[in-house]
């Protein structure tokens, strides 16, 4: 069976606080895009990996192997599967493949198992694996609150064309996050802002390009490049290093 495992856009990005637990509540409107990759999955004895990206890991540090390992531990079903990604969404990019992989794994695995578990159930186990991961559950927009497991659907937005923009490096997520400075980040009500871009008069920001950029200051100057270029809009997703530029570019 052939799964797609779509890539994601943080819309807007609130970092709301350093939680007790060591991980940062945060306020983001996620968003799917048709960028994606593809996910073969074939009954097997044993869990196996291959991928099209020589440089993704195929040992059990990859999501799709952990969901898979997941599924079992949750199920009690004995099911193992041959998985081969064919990989284009970019590493350490903020665009989700890693998540998206694994909720896509989970949904496969689900359904060669012939439905042993809701999606309510795939998505509040996917929480133990990754933050993010239950929002490709959804149907491609949300609201997505706590370290982002908290998923709030909402309709979909108007189809709108987009380029996308990454760096040839990545920036490690735990990185990011271990240096964000919350005194430096402009205080903004979240729910405000996600009323004012449903009601059309969008705010695009991410608070993560504050600890991005004096991480890799070239970051910075890449996108200011982009906007030079002629994009009316240009923003970082997730912990970066990727950007979604609206408008017309040079």
């Amino acid at each position: 069976m052939r799964f797609f495992s779509p890539a994601k856009l943080n819309l807007f990005f609130r970092v709301v606080k350093k939680r007790g637990d060591g991980y940062h509540a945060i306020a983001s409107l996620y968003q799917a895009i048709d960028l994606g990759d593809t996910l073969d999955v074939e009954p097997a004895e044993k869990d196996s990996l291959t991928c099209t990206d020589p440089v993704v890991p195929l040992d059990f540090t990859n999501l799709v192997l952990k969901a898979a390992d997941l599924f079992r531990r949750k199920t009690g079903c004995n099911i193992h599967a041959k998985f081969h990604l064919e990989k284009k969404i970019p590493m350490q990019a903020g665009l989700g493949g890693g998540s998206s992989n694994a909720a896509t794994t989970l949904w496969a695995l689900n359904e060669l198992a012939d439905k042993p578990a809701t999606t309510e159930e795939l998505i509040h186990w996917s929480g133990e694996i990754g933050s993010d991961i239950g929002f490709f559950f959804s149907q491609g927009t949300a609201y997505c609150t706590g370290r982002g497991e908290q998923i709030h659907p909402l309709p979909s937005l108007p189809h709108t064309s987009l380029w996308l923009a990454k760096p040839s490096y990545g920036l490690s997520t735990p990185l990011v996050y271990q240096n964000c400075d919350l005194s430096l980040f402009p205080i903004r009500n979240p729910a405000d802002i996600l009323i004012d871009f449903l009601e059309g008069n969008p705010l695009y920001f991410n608070d993560l390009e504050i600890p991005a950029f004096q991480l890799a200051p070239e970051l910075l100057s890449y996108k200011q490049q982009l906007l030079s270029a002629g994009f009316e809009q240009v923003t970082m997703t997730g912990s970066g290093t990727a950007f979604f530029c609206l408008g017309i570019g040079g």
